[in-house]
């Protein structure tokens, strides 16, 4: 059972595994992905105190809870790009 978040494509589409079942999760466009994550970095660690985006996106590598967690962010992440893109 992989639990990862990998480049599992050529075109920089990023996907989360969890039992087997790929997901893609993410924007296609690398600069989109970065602008969301630096977006929720900043939410992120305000809300979670002594803890790092950073720390997450590893930790989501190994746990399903963190996985789910990363996911959900991404998701918020999105969708504040979408209502406010710059």
């Amino acid at each position: 059972m992989c639990h990862t978040v990998t480049d599992a494509s050529s075109n920089g589409e990023r996907y989360m595994s969890a039992n087997g079942v790929l997901q893609k999760i993410g924007p296609s466009d690398p600069d989109e992905w970065e602008a969301i994550e630096r977006a929720i970095c900043r939410d992120y660690e305000r809300s979670y105190p002594g803890d790092t985006f950073e720390n997450l996106k590893a930790r989501a590598r190994f746990s399903k809870e963190d996985k789910g967690l990363l996911r959900d962010w991404m998701k918020i992440g999105a969708a504040k790009r979408t209502n406010n893109p710059k």
